[in-house]
């Protein structure tokens, strides 16, 4: 079994459970061991680009120290961090990225936690979808599909922190192929949206501006439901949240808007591994629970 320390966040402790529990119950499936790191903090949510700002990097280097205390200890000996949400990815890698690159703001960084070991500069951070392409393989997956998904049209929704900066991100920014080649693997037929890296609004969900929300999540939702796709997935917990909570303020702005269902790609799995009770679709749009139901005599 392939055993990973992995970073949830916050954000999968609350109304996120969904996202946690299918990818555990889909790595369990795959000889995959997520071990969660102890004494974890928030990441910070959003990476700081004032360069001075050394303050704002202590969070997330010290879930970095958890791996490193965990490799010191014998627990794990894997410094490969997993993460599961795109921004936690995001913040995780740059702060780590920035003090590797840079002695002296990792001084000053360290210098910052008279409690805490210094940290070496020494862990990974990898974001789930890295595990299942890079080090598995999709044709593990595929061998591993207990339902497949045949007939099941699918949407890939990347979002920004999963992709850019480019030295941060996990695949081609213009054109990732990652998650339609996960699709593909668990036998659905990936369905192509340009607007699959668009910005979802990001944080404005929760100003004064949720119109603009809801006219990303049109633009990208329309964009996916004019190409024949069924669903769309995603790894983003926010973007997850914006394309399924705004679905009715852009039915108001725009009529011609036909709700579509929106699952974390981990579900997905789980659903072609025939773990349809981890994968959490109970809270999903009636729509979701109809297609399955007509597609594979599923009741979720």
């Amino acid at each position: 079994m392939l055993r990973f320390p992995y970073y949830p966040g916050c954000t999968l402790k609350q109304w996120a459970r969904d996202f946690e529990t299918s990818a555990l119950a889909a790595a369990s499936h795959l000889g995959i061991e997520l071990v969660e790191i102890p004494r974890w903090n928030c990441c910070g949510a959003v990476f700081s680009l004032t360069s001075d700002n050394a303050m704002r990097q202590v969070g997330p280097i010290r879930n970095l120290i958890r791996v490193q205390q965990m490799n010191d200890e014998g627990v794990l000996e894997e410094r490969r961090l997993v993460t599961l949400c795109s921004m936690c990815f995001n913040v995780l890698k740059r702060a780590n990225l920035l003090v590797k690159s840079d002695p002296e703001a990792l001084k000053l960084v360290n210098s910052f936690m008279d409690t805490e070991p210094d940290y070496q500069g020494k862990v990974q951070v990898i974001h789930f979808l890295e595990v299942l392409r890079d080090i598995l393989g999709f044709q593990e997956l595929t061998e591993r599909v207990v339902r497949p998904l045949e007939g099941l049209r699918v949407s890939a929704y990347y979002g920004c922190t999963l992709l850019r900066p480019r030295e941060v991100g996990i695949d081609d920014p213009e054109a990732p192929t990652v998650m339609k080649d996960l699709i593909a693997a668990l036998g659905a037929e990936p369905v192509d949206n340009p607007y699959k890296s668009l910005c979802c609004g990001s944080y404005h969900t929760v100003g004064k501006n949720k119109e603009i929300v809801a006219q990303r999540i049109y633009k990208i939702l329309q964009g996916a439901r004019e190409r024949g796709a069924d669903l769309t997935i995603t790894s983003c917990p926010l973007c997850a949240y914006n394309l399924q909570r705004r679905q009715k303020l852009a039915k108001r702005l725009h009529p011609d808007f036909r709700p579509l269902p929106v699952l974390y790609f981990t579900q997905l799995l789980a659903l072609a591994f025939g773990l349809e009770g981890e994968a959490e679709l109970a809270g999903e749009v009636r729509e979701l629970r109809s297609l399955l139901s007509d597609k594979f005599g599923l009741k979720v």
